[in-house]
């Protein structure tokens, strides 16, 4: 398996273990700042030394648990340049509800903090912190913006993306509609190539995109896990959960679990779930 098919297979992982390390690193740096700074101007430190910590990592914390809501507003509002007003307001009202929030949380964090240490956090006047605070964190929401985007477009450019290839000019309206699906056209890295529909493995949700497996590589999709395996079922294909489908030429053994579901092994080595509510018509497509 290369770097990039093995970077596909755990990217969830590996983009959480990168957020997570960064978010920890900062705060752990601004937070030594804070005490270097203090003891640099007075005899006598005005806060406990694990203060600064609690105030930079309740931040962080509050941060990464609302990366998900910008990954979701990127997915279902792209920003639109045909309608950039619209689109600038759109994102106006996402980030400031992202910094009321991430206040919210902070805040939370911090008195459970204090309180446990039988103290009281006092968060200063309401409005001037919260203007404050929203100064700081809409710069953090364009900069995440810029960086998912920025992130997106390089993973796509090396991964590349598949779309329907029409047989001929009279099947070209009926590929785009979802049918008669038989080639892939790949741009990728400035290529083109074309892989057939039969050399795909198995399927697999992923959001707005399904990612097709094939011979260790992952080529991303537009499309929804229900309808594109719809579009596919004539070529073989059968869809075993709701995050799966399979090509049932490469189906190699199928063994029953103690929950009632089954496991799908395929002829690559994978092993795949096969839901109990798949299971008949998975069974009536192999007889």
């Amino acid at each position: 398996m290369n770097k990039l098919a093995h970077f596909q297979k755990y990217k969830l992982r590996y983009e959480a273990f990168v957020f997570i390390s960064y978010f920890f690193i900062n705060s752990t740096l601004l937070a030594t700042s804070e005490i270097m700074e203090a003891q640099r101007e007075n005899a006598v430190m005005p806060f406990a030394i694990w203060e600064p910590f609690v105030w930079e990592y309740s931040s962080a914390i509050a941060t990464l648990v609302l990366l998900p809501f910008i990954f979701m507003l990127l997915q279902r509002a792209p920003f639109n340049w045909q309608a950039i007003k619209y689109s600038i307001f759109q994102y106006f009202l996402a980030a400031s509800i992202f910094s009321l929030l991430h206040v919210a949380m902070m805040v939370g964090l911090r008195k459970l903090a204090y309180f446990t240490v039988e103290r009281s956090y006092d968060f200063g006047n309401l409005w001037f912190e919260l203007i404050y605070e929203y100064r700081k964190d809409l710069w953090s929401f364009i900069f995440f913006i810029i960086f998912l985007q920025g992130y997106r477009f390089i993973l796509s450019r090396l991964q590349g993306e598949a779309n329907p290839v029409a047989q001929s000019e009279a099947e070209s309206d009926s590929c785009q509609a979802g049918h008669n699906i038989d080639r892939l056209l790949v741009k990728k890295l400035g290529k083109e190539f074309i892989i057939k529909i039969t050399d795909v493995e198995w399927l697999e949700s992923s959001g707005n995109y399904v990612n097709l497996h094939i011979d260790g590589r992952i080529y991303p999709t537009r499309a929804t896990l229900t309808q594109l395996s719809e579009q596919i079922e004539s070529k073989g294909f059968c869809r075993i959960h709701r995050s799966h489908a399979i090509n049932l030429n490469y189906v190699e053994s199928i063994t029953p679990l103690s929950s009632g579901d089954s496991e799908v092994k395929l002829t690559t080595g994978k092993s795949l779930n096969l839901s109990r509510r798949y299971k008949e018509s998975f069974k009536a497509r192999l007889a």
